[in-house]
């Protein structure tokens, strides 16, 4: 395993207790495959291959959008592009679906979940899922992209994403109520127009 970015993958996927079993069963899947895969992050080597996505949390909930090819409420993300590490992978996709301006937390990358699931074009997704944090402007999806982004609150949220979504919106929720006073000054400096 000559790429420091697996490295630091399964590091942080063996960092988390799973959620549930189906995120129990996801780190398992994960961890046989990126001993299978000669190319893990590209989606052109193999249909499975790593994703990355971002949970967006601020003084507003958190960011949803139906999926263009799936048709479900998930949060942004998508392919790592050659030579990115995933955690720049899940802020880039995030900024491009939503037109949203997001960070990482200031604690540095936080993996929150991962998840194995189908993908458009019968892909294996084995998603990576960080904590993105972002001001309480609304989202301005370019053309190309789903229009339909929105903040939510957590039940809201949960009401209306795919279901096995549901677990990892309740540790997102979780994760922001522990981290609160923090993150939210951050997110209200981002909403201000400070830098942070």
């Amino acid at each position: 395993m000559s790429d420091p970015r697996l490295v630091q993958v399964l590091a942080a996927v063996r960092a988390i207790t799973p959620v549930d079993e189906r995120e129990q069963a996801s780190i398992e899947r994960l961890e046989r495959e990126i001993t299978r895969l000669e190319a893990p992050f590209d989606e052109a080597a193999d249909p499975v291959h790593l994703t990355a996505s971002g949970f967006v949390v601020g003084t507003r909930g958190t960011v949803l959008h139906r999926h263009r090819r799936l048709g479900i409420w998930v949060q942004p993300g998508g392919h790592v592009d050659p030579g990115e590490w995933p955690a720049a992978a899940a802020r880039r996709e995030t900024t491009e679906e939503t037109g949203l301006e997001v960070m990482h937390p200031p604690e540095g990358p936080l993996l929150l979940h991962v998840d194995c699931h189908l993908g458009p074009r019968d892909h294996t997704h084995l998603d990576l899922r960080f904590v993105l944090l972002s001001g309480d402007a609304d989202p301005t999806p370019p053309p190309g992209e789903s229009p339909e982004v929105r903040w939510c609150t957590y039940r809201e949220a949960a009401e209306l994403c795919d279901p096995s979504l549901v677990a990892a919106l309740s540790r997102l929720e979780e994760t922001w109520l522990r981290h609160e006073p923090r993150w939210r000054a951050i997110v209200e400096e981002m909403s201000s127009g400070g830098s942070t």
